[in-house]
């Protein structure tokens, strides 16, 4: 039965807190969602550890391709049959660098770029590096292997899909993190982004060697658009020209990779999907989308609800369908919603080189 099982198209991710389910709820940590009013509008109303107020990105396409939610892969329910499912070994915090994460102090700067994830000097930073989601994939391969074998484990693996999220905090949690940072005096921008590139494209080698072949991987969306952001620097409502920039390198240099990665193997293995593209259509035209803001958080304080964390103490909307940002950072589930749907169906200029359909169509053949 366990065996039969293994027939379903498992499904893995990887990443940070646009994509990490639960993992940091097991960790000692700030950089966690566990508190009210995360949650409010999961089904179970409580809060999950998703950085939603409802489903993130990884629940929605695991309902999109038929599939149960993956668990944290550092849940003690993740046993037996679930583990067949695949696993989520994202973690809120983290970035493609290893030092990404690791400045995370009681420090509020005029930057306040890491308002969401403070701890205070004296805390343990504790959240899963990507060195470490890795190695959890090759025990997770093993544990597995010990359940169905491990010629049926490399065909799970290789016919599974995967979510990678990685990015945004490597400019807002790093390189911005301070004025002055340590990032940003080793590296001006233009030489950093090729940088942090090169050090992704590392991780994704890795993912292949590790025997993953379809790769999901998302851009940042537009860094200076999010209410955290508009909080600091804006005056009308603006974006911020140097985040939005950052992301702007970011994005076809992530996008150049990928093509390139896919040329040396020979597959489309690795997937781009452009999340900018799809936050710039919401955020430029909200009331298209159904949204009455993309400026103001639902939940937060200050202006446009974008100073400091998601608490229940904090300003709560009472209908978060039509607010395009969750808390100071996240997308609410509405506008994953819409992520989704572009990474599942859009055209090129949302996922190259090509959507999710299409590859499941493929792969269904194959």
């Amino acid at each position: 039965n366990v065996a039969l099982k293994a027939d379903a198209r498992a499904f893995f991710v990887f990443g940070d807190s646009l994509v990490d389910n639960g993992n940091n709820n097991y960790l000692t940590t700030t950089a966690r969602a566990d508190n009210v009013p995360y949650g409010v509008d999961y089904p179970t109303r409580r809060p999950t550890g998703r950085f939603s107020n409802g489903y993130n990105i990884p629940d929605l396409i695991s309902q999109a391709i038929g599939s149960e939610a993956t668990l944290p892969y550092l849940s003690p329910m993740l046993t037996g049959q679930k583990l067949l499912v695949g696993a989520n070994f994202a973690s809120a915090g983290v970035g493609i660098l290893n030092d990404t994460g690791v400045q995370f102090f009681n420090f509020y700067s005029k930057a306040g770029y890491n308002n969401l994830f403070m701890v205070s000097s004296n805390s343990q930073v504790n959240i899963i590096k990507m060195p470490q989601q890795l190695a959890y994939l090759e025990q997770y391969k093993q544990r597995v292997s010990e359940i169905i074998g491990q010629q049926e484990t490399e065909r799970l693996v290789s016919q599974s899909l995967t979510l990678m999220t990685l990015g945004g905090n490597d400019f807002v949690n790093n390189y911005y993190l301070v004025p002055f940072s340590a990032r940003s005096r080793q590296f001006a921008l233009a030489d950093y982004v090729p940088y942090i590139v090169s050090e992704y494209r590392k991780i994704l080698m890795r993912l292949y060697e590790l025997g993953l072949r379809r790769v999901l991987v998302t851009g940042t969306g537009p860094l200076g658009c999010v209410p955290a952001e508009l909080a600091q620097h804006s005056r009308n409502g603006e974006c911020s020209e140097e985040l939005n920039r950052a992301s702007g390198l970011f994005n076809p240099q992530l996008q150049a990779m990928l093509d390139s990665l896919n040329q040396e193997i020979g597959s489309h293995t690795f997937i781009g999907v452009n999340i900018r593209q799809s936050s710039i259509d919401f955020i430029s035209d909200p009331e298209r989308y159904g949204f009455v803001t993309a400026k103001v958080a639902c939940c937060g304080q200050g202006p446009y609800n974008g100073i400091g964390l998601c608490t229940p103490r904090s300003n709560l909307c009472p209908n978060r369908d039509i607010y395009a940002f969750w808390d100071p950072f996240h997308p609410s589930e509405r506008a994953n919603r819409i992520i989704v749907q572009q990474i599942m169906t859009g055209s090129t200029d949302y996922i190259s080189p090509m959507n999710l359909s299409t590859i499941m169509a493929l792969d269904a053949v194959e």
